[in-house]
């Protein structure tokens, strides 16, 4: 059985991007998702003269933990003003301080999605060139436009053409695993 994490790179306890990262992870056959909640790694915000004072909090050192147990990691990115979350941006930043390798060369699956036409195209495009840099892998990823709909809770994507882009993808990151 494969290990999936999966979360939505978001703080909001209503969060539609921990909604579709949620349903990736559960397309995966034969899979155990662990679907995490930003807001239980609450960190203070990052800053160099923090670390040099208390350390890296043990917050970070649990999520890269939760990581490393992970065969597959699924991510739904939220756009706030074009950019990674605050939240999701400080638990980055914190990660990267325990270990070079952040994501442990892992085979990922980089999503996201908003109420918007554009899906949070940005951010994806964003995360996607920072995650991908240097990796051994290809990362698949898929921009859910118009999350409210586009996307039902019991049959989950609703447009075909986008069903069929979304299937695709997660069969690409599925044969990685």
């Amino acid at each position: 059985m494969k290990k999936i994490i999966a979360f939505g790179a978001s703080s909001s306890k209503k969060s539609i991007n921990k909604i579709l990262a949620n349903f990736a992870a559960k397309q995966i056959e034969d899979a155990e998702v662990n679907l995490l909640d930003l807001n239980d790694f609450e960190m203070p915000i990052y800053s160099v003269d923090y670390e040099n004072e208390f350390g890296i909090p043990k917050q970070a050192f649990k999520f890269k933990k939760t990581l490393s147990s992970a065969d597959g990691i699924i991510i739904s990115f939220a756009e706030h003003n074009g950019a990674y979350t605050a939240a999701f941006k400080n638990i980055f930043d914190w990660i990267s301080r325990v270990e070079k390798i952040v994501w442990f060369n892992k085979p990922m699956f980089l999503l996201a999605t908003s109420d918007g036409a554009r899906g949070a195209i940005t951010v994806l495009k964003m995360a996607h060139d920072r995650i991908s840099k240097g990796g051994q892998l290809d990362i698949p990823s898929f921009s859910l436009p118009n999350f409210y709909q586009n996307f039902d809770s019991k049959i989950g994507l609703i447009d075909e053409k986008m069903k069929i882009e979304f299937n695709a993808r997660i069969e690409s990151f599925s044969k990685n695993l």
